[in-house]
């Protein structure tokens, strides 16, 4: 997923000339063709996460489209003061690809754990986040970000994910996608949670005969009400999945749009994510998941009780 966004930065770069790219330290190789053929909109800033964000704003400013690249939790707690004045105050077209969102990065430990990083980013005016579940939609939506007209934070998964977008479903930034038709209930997804959330829809259709849909919200924010105020009311039960924090996330976006639009939808919704503690354990991203219980089987055991409890 990585590789599919960053080949096509430098894609747009050789159609529009407002288009830069700016790293911090990714290492030998990284958009090395880019480098060659217009190495005066390339940049590698070194381990200087702070002054890459001010330096895309300033950019932007001029009237160019930065493209900055590094690891989600740098991107996110160490840049927050300058994400949210650099960026966010003055609504600069700034697009930031974050490399490891969730628990990609699970053998370096919580600090490379980018398990609250939707949360930090909801909070600010004019911010965009968008977690593509597969390098399909990856490539797909970069061609809207040159005329979107905010900052937007795109959230990577670890890449080779299947892929299980289909072009038919287009893709437009704000707008949900419904990947599989519920019945009686639906799992709420987003990023490469989506497809542990097909998977699942589809293990309770063979265990048990029950319909379950897959709306998948790659969109955070702004989020897609219409469609929930479309599908939620259909439905017996509601598991919302994400991999990330159960604060903030994609579930408190979804409980805070049914909290100010139809209450009484609330009850019927489940939140399946990260516990409200750092990890206490290291190895291997799907092994802290199934750690912290986020797997295709507790899907189905959430979603059946929520199903019994309507």
């Amino acid at each position: 997923m990585r590789k599919d966004a960053l080949d096509y930065v430098y894609k747009l770069a050789q159609v529009d000339e407002r288009v830069v790219f700016i790293g911090s330290d990714l290492g030998p190789g990284t958009l090395d063709a880019m480098k060659q053929e217009i190495p005066d909109r390339f940049f590698m800033e070194g381990v200087s996460e702070q002054h890459i964000i001010g330096m895309a704003a300033g950019l932007a400013m001029e009237g160019f489209i930065p493209f900055v690249n590094t690891i989600a939790t740098f991107l996110t707690r160490r840049c927050y003061e300058q994400v949210a004045l650099d960026l966010c105050l003055q609504n600069l077209p700034v697009r930031l690809i974050a490399n490891g969102g969730g628990v990609v990065y699970a053998p370096l430990g919580p600090t490379h754990l980018a398990v609250e990083d939707m949360g930090i980013l909801r909070t600010l005016p004019n911010m965009t986040i968008i977690a593509p579940c597969d390098a399909d939609e990856m490539n797909r939506l970069m061609p809207q970000t040159i005329d979107w007209p905010h900052p937007i934070y795109i959230r990577l998964a670890k890449g080779n994910e299947a892929i299980v977008s289909k072009p038919e479903h287009g893709f437009e930034i704000g707008q949900a996608i419904l990947l599989r038709e519920p019945g009686e209930g639906l799992f709420i997804t987003t990023g490469a949670m989506t497809q542990l959330g097909l998977q699942a829809a589809q293990k309770i259709s063979e265990d048990s005969g029950m319909a379950c849909g897959v709306l998948h919200i790659h969109t955070i924010k702004p989020l897609d009400r219409a469609t929930l105020s479309q599908w939620l009311p259909k439905v017996q039960g509601v598991v919302t999945v994400e991999e990330h924090t159960r604060i903030g996330g994609l579930g408190s976006a979804v409980l805070e749009f049914c909290n100010d639009t139809m209450p009484e939808q609330a009850a019927k919704i489940r939140r399946i994510g990260i516990p409200d503690r750092f990890a206490e354990q290291y190895g291997s991203q799907n092994s802290l998941l199934a750690h912290w219980d986020i797997t295709v089987d507790s899907l189905c055991a959430a979603m059946v009780q929520q199903l019994r409890q309507s």
